[in-house]
């Protein structure tokens, strides 16, 4: 089956503009709703997760063929004392998707709209969460404001409905990730807990005399604070210019990837230069990027040049290498909350409470 990043090379995203699902043509919408990204919201955020709570699984983007995941995350959530609600078209298919565009819309506005379903997991990403955007009720989101989680492909849905509602939305593991101790402690702690939690790298070390392993690197020393947001590169890019990003002013940006040539990066985060985002940010934060290594051969740039280029010119605080993108650990992280960024330390401080 074709990777992520081939579909997302073969595939582009030609309606956007929908400012409530599927009234309005974007032709027909204000100037001002097709600009680069939405106006800034007031933020919302959602009720926290607690026991015996149903949580609503949805397929956005790519399906799920292989059914131990799904039976793996069900078992999760029943010994975490959680309920689980799943989707009308959850099990569909339509080529590589998890069935019709608007068939995955529906599941995922009827999990806003239910009021027994309390949080909404994506199962798995790839590809297609971007074209369900002009399809989603936002004024049914906006009522009913909800835990969303997801990570990859569901950048998209994390930060249009952030930008569209002023929900906070978290960038953590799908549903299918490893439910390991790491992942399922970062999700209690800022989900269940309503910690003001601080992201650092876990330090390991075995025989090594001092840790090997989830190392960070400072890109432009110091501190800095400002408005969460981000994603993976990927697809916040293929959604730049439609009208469904937030405002990035003096925002803390964090990005990651996997599966991408360095010429590929370069390229992305052109394109975020050029669009006038990456100016705006205060911090920067670069997570992982697996498979993402020169490879043989000469003349290429490596991630390290890239981030010099590009973020390092910024003249802002700026790391690398934390644990955010497609590796078996990871930090929930909460987009749309206030922030502190220390470049030095490696760490990400949130200023409040994600959640009610």
């Amino acid at each position: 089956m074709p990777t992520r990043r081939e579909w997302l090379r073969s595939s582009s995203v030609a309606l956007f503009g929908s400012l409530l699902a599927g009234t309005e043509p974007a032709a027909a919408l204000p100037q001002a709703a097709q600009g680069a990204r939405a106006a800034t919201r007031s933020t919302v955020k959602p009720a926290r997760l607690k026991e015996g709570d149903t949580v609503g699984l949805v397929m956005p983007s790519f399906a799920q063929w292989d059914p131990d995941p799904l039976d793996i995350l069900l078992d999760t959530l029943k010994a975490l004392g959680l309920k689980a609600r799943l989707g009308k078209h959850l099990l569909d298919r339509r080529g590589y998707f998890a069935g019709r565009d608007e068939d995955r819309a529906a599941d995922l506005n009827a999990m806003f709209a239910d009021p027994g379903v309390d949080a909404i997991h994506c199962v798995r990403g790839g590809w297609g969460a971007a074209r369900l955007l002009p399809l989603l009720d936002w004024s049914t989101i906006a009522r009913n404001p909800k835990i969303l989680v997801g990570y990859s492909d569901i950048t998209a849905l994390l930060l249009a409905i952030h930008a569209r509602t002023g929900l906070v939305t978290f960038h953590g593991p799908v549903g299918a990730s490893t439910w390991n101790a790491f992942n399922v402690d970062w999700m209690r702690r800022v989900l269940w807990n309503g910690e003001a939690a601080v992201f650092a790298n876990a330090k390991e070390t075995s025989d090594t005399l001092v840790p090997v392993k989830n190392r960070t690197r400072v890109i432009t020393p110091g501190k800095a604070r400002g408005r969460l947001l981000g994603g993976n590169l990927t697809v916040f890019t293929t959604i730049v210019g439609s009208g469904f990003l937030p405002d990035f002013s003096d925002c803390i940006l964090f990005l990651e990837d996997v599966e991408e040539a360095p010429y590929s990066l370069d390229r992305m985060l052109t394109q975020l230069k050029l669009a006038g985002i990456l100016s705006q940010a205060k911090g920067v934060v670069w997570g992982t990027c697996d498979g993402c290594s020169p490879g043989e051969g000469f003349g290429s740039l490596t991630i390290p040049d890239i981030l010099d280029d590009h973020v390092k010119t910024l003249g802002v605080p700026a790391y690398s290498g934390a644990m955010i993108g497609h590796v078996d650990r990871q930090f929930t992280l909460p987009l749309g909350v206030q922030v502190e960024l220390d470049a030095d330390a490696g760490t990400i401080t949130m200023l409040e409470s994600a959640i009610t």
